[in-house]
């Protein structure tokens, strides 16, 4: 048994192919990281940012510490829209502040705080309570005809474009990565009130603005020379609705992650999907 030990100590583990393709593919890597909290990794421990709720096990630190980053300076915050990327946010100092001529890398990961997406979840939970079963949610968001989400998107869209475009002019060396967000809710549109008390027809709608939301942010990075990660599809089936061990979404706060928000398992997959957009 000791001898047994010690030979399976001795040996390496096996090391991840899509990680060890990005570190030949990297050389010097400059990395920055921008973005919100579902960048940041609020409340996945260790928190390392208690303003930002920025944690040393985020995508981004994943993604650092696989391709050797030469340097690597992470700005995530929770809480910040595409106004905080040129401007303070509280006490903190402009996010588009951390990107330097030489810099090779760039993260961003923006665009739910501009739609107020916390706001639209608690509103759907309220909503949830006197409807359960329609979707009064949806119909509080189009009384008058019109999808205010998504016009909330469109009016996000040339926001995304000035953030991208202020990326490619402080950092014109960098490859660009722009961000998704993952799956919160059941991809096929199942309801799960026993979890979330949303009424059972405001689950597939939200589904269908988030995906909105992520598809405006895939134009967006072909308009501007920018590559998009997909963080929604690898989620799937891995959303709120689903038992501990299975969900990479948190139903609310938790040990493991801020309520609605990925946690460790969920940057993880994040994280390789960036890996992944690294070595095309």
């Amino acid at each position: 048994m000791a001898g047994a030990t010690a030979a399976a100590t001795a040996a390496p583990a096996p090391e991840h192919p899509v990680r060890r393709a990005a570190q030949r593919a990297a050389g010097e890597v400059r990395y920055v990281a921008l973005g919100d909290s579902y960048s940041s990794g609020l409340g996945i421990p260790e928190q390392t940012d208690s303003l930002c709720g920025r944690s040393s096990d985020n995508y981004p630190s994943l993604v650092a510490r696989a391709v050797g980053a030469t340097s690597f300076t992470d700005v995530t915050c929770a809480g910040a829209d595409t106004r905080d990327m040129a401007g303070r946010q509280d006490s903190a100092p402009p996010q588009l502040d951390a990107l330097r001529p030489d810099t090779t890398l760039v993260t961003l990961g923006i665009g739910g705080n501009d739609l107020d997406l916390g706001g639209v979840i608690t509103r759907c939970v309220l909503l949830g309570y006197l409807a359960p079963n329609g979707s009064p949610c949806k119909q509080s968001y189009t009384l008058l005809g019109t999808d205010e989400i998504g016009s909330r998107i469109g009016t996000t869209a040339p926001r995304i474009d000035a953030v991208l475009a202020e990326i490619h002019a402080r950092s014109p060396r960098a490859r660009v990565l722009l961000v998704g967000y993952p799956a919160l809710f059941p991809d096929d549109g199942t309801a799960c009130r026993e979890t979330v008390a949303l009424a059972t027809g405001d689950f597939p709608w939200f589904r269908d603005e988030e995906k909105q939301l992520n598809t405006m942010l895939a134009r967006q990075a072909d308009v501007y020379d920018a590559t998009y990660v997909d963080a929604y599809g690898p989620s799937v089936g891995h959303d709120v609705c689903k038992p501990a061990g299975v969900r990479w979404i948190e139903p609310g706060d938790s040990a493991e992650a801020a309520g609605f928000h990925p946690d460790a398992a969920g940057h993880r997959s994040t994280a390789d999907a960036v890996l992944a957009s690294l070595t095309r």
